[in-house]
Order: C-alpha cells, then structure tokens, then sequence
C-alpha cells in the first residue's frame, strides 16, 4: 500500500511547473551557435596530445605543490586542546 502512495506522490510532483526553467528556455538566444557533434570515429583519430619541455616543468610544479598541500592536510583535524575538552565531556549544573 505506501508503494501506491510514493508512485502518487511522485506522479503529482512530475505535474509540478518550475517558472525559473521555463525562464530561462523562453529568454535563450535561439540563433545561439550550436557545438558540432562529431562522429566517434574522428575522435579516436585525432593526434594524442603531446607534452613539450616547458609542460614538464609545469607538471612537476603542479606535483610538488600538490604534494606539499596533502602533506599539510595530513595533520590532526582538531587540536588538542579542544580534544582535551571533548574528552573531559560536558559538566551538568
């Protein structure tokens, strides 16, 4: 029986009308440019990106910050201080 009512429930919210979409579909640019849809043969085609010495350069950069920001990261997420008073718990009065 709550089946029926969760099918009811979801077939009268599908009736629902949503002003802010039918907005935003009435005020798009209908001369707007469309992307090209390529079929997937050309895509595997396509040269592999290559990688040249100033990417290198970059890459190990990118790497050596992103490794420091996890190295940060890796501390404890509360101080022991505050741990210290969660352990302590909570005083009734």
């Amino acid at each position: 029986m709550w089946r029926v009512w969760i099918i009811l429930g979801l077939s009268l919210c599908a009736c629902a009308e949503f002003p802010e979409v039918d907005a935003a579909f009435a005020s798009a640019d209908d001369d707007a440019a469309v992307p090209a849809l390529l079929p997937f043969e050309e895509l595997l085609i396509a040269d592999a990106p290559r990688l040249d010495d100033t990417d290198d350069d970059a890459l190990r950069a990118r790497a050596e910050a992103l490794q420091a920001r996890a190295d940060r990261l890796r501390g404890p997420v509360i101080d022991t201080g505050t741990r210290d008073r969660m352990n302590a718990g909570v005083e009734r009065p």
